[in-house]
């Protein structure tokens, strides 16, 4: 059975001895592996001092399992501090003083991807969103009616952090495609949740980072750059690891490096690289098929008990359109919030919606430990 993954695995991080923890999409529940991972760099620094040979491995090794992660190759893989740095990175590469100038994204942008768009706009650029939909999903048509020969590049969120809406990126990669024009990804709130294949998906370029269901912390962020599109790409944002050969240190020209590694920049968040492998090689461990699967049990557990205490969601119904989150609307988005702290239960809110982000570790018990918090609180819903 799905729900045996808890099981499983729950032992392994220590807050639900105190709490119901739901609240992945904001930050991955502590593992015993990440914890330890964080002391064995401290003790190597301890007893060793600098330990440049293991630092360089260790985001070699990240890079490693990401590209495992996202059934892709590690050349595809750059390695940054968070997603911004990555989307940073590829908009400095767009002149947008030549004809196309035009970036069509969404109005279910985490400020990511909508408030490094509109630096642009210092640039040259012109942005366009998108709005979703009453029932929060996007319509492509829209999009499709968006894009035209100024159009340089489409930005679009895959699950959005308000509403937990889950958007057909494939579809919007083959509509852009056809008319040429790349696509970048923001990922942040389904990488880890629910299986992702970077060559299946067909997109340009996909961004996130580890610290929330890929079960590690902040300081490691990822971009994935389909290879057709990297020697295409020449950022004026960089640093050093961004080089061919960062070992040869020259200072006399600019030569980036002809894989993903051109989208990097200066000397790596090395204690985050450490939790990083300690809470991705966890995640590969328990399989991203597995964890969706079981997730999306106690998604529909959720959803249902929410219903019958006559809430309603903000989060779309049915395979294709969520992934972990269910966000629920509320009256008062801080009040629910604390009035579940107070029962232990953690979650979080964004836009008037309360957020609930089981991940595998969790089981039913946490749920039904929820929906009656909820149900002493109901005069809080919508």
């Amino acid at each position: 059975m799905a729900l045996d993954t808890a099981a499983k695995y729950r032992d392994r991080f220590p807050i639900f001895g105190s709490v119901a923890y739901l609240n992945s999409c904001s930050q991955g529940a502590l593992s015993h592996e990440v914890r330890s991972a964080f002391n064995h760099y401290l003790d190597g620094m301890d007893e060793r001092g600098s330990l440049w040979e293991e630092w360089v491995g260790r985001q070699e090794d990240v890079r490693v399992l990401i590209a495992k992660i996202f059934s892709t190759t590690p050349d595809q893989v750059a390695i940054t501090t968070s997603a911004s740095a990555g989307v940073s990175s590829l908009m400095s590469a767009i002149d947008f003083t030549k004809g196309k100038n035009k970036i069509v994204t969404t109005g279910l942008e985490f400020p990511t991807i909508g408030q490094i768009s509109h630096a642009q706009e210092l640039r040259g650029a012109e942005i366009v969103h998108i709005p979703a939909e009453a029932d929060n999903q996007l319509d492509i048509a829209k999009v499709a009616a968006a894009i035209d020969d100024k159009t340089i590049l489409v930005a679009v969120t895959h699950v959005c952090y308000r509403n937990g809406s889950m958007t057909d990126i494939k579809a919007i990669v083959d509509l852009a495609h056809s008319r040429g024009v790349p696509v970048l990804v923001d990922a942040y709130q389904s990488a880890g949740a629910i299986p992702i294949n970077f060559e299946e998906l067909g997109a340009d370029f996909l961004v996130g980072g580890v610290l929330k269901y890929m079960l590690s912390c902040p300081g490691v962020g990822f971009m994935l750059v389909n290879k057709k599109n990297v020697m295409k790409a020449i950022p004026t944002m960089t640093g050093w690891f961004a080089a061919r050969d960062i070992f040869a240190m020259d200072i006399m020209k600019y030569d980036p490096a002809i894989d993903a590694r051109r989208f990097e920049s200066g000397t790596p968040p090395i204690p985050s690289l450490y939790a990083a492998k300690a809470g991705l090689g966890l995640l590969l461990e328990v399989g991203l098929d597995n964890a969706w699967a079981h997730t999306k049990v106690l998604h529909n557990q959720m959803r249902e008990g929410i219903i019958s205490l006559g809430g309603k969601c903000a989060t779309p119904a049915g395979a294709g359109f969520h992934a972990a989150m269910l966000a629920v609307k509320v009256t008062d988005e801080h009040a629910m919030v604390a009035a579940v702290a107070q029962d232990k239960v953690v979650i979080s809110s964004r836009d008037s919606n309360i957020r609930i982000s089981p991940h595998f570790y969790n089981n039913s018990e946490d749920i039904e430990r929820l929906l009656a918090s909820i149900a002493k609180n109901k005069h809080l819903l919508a």
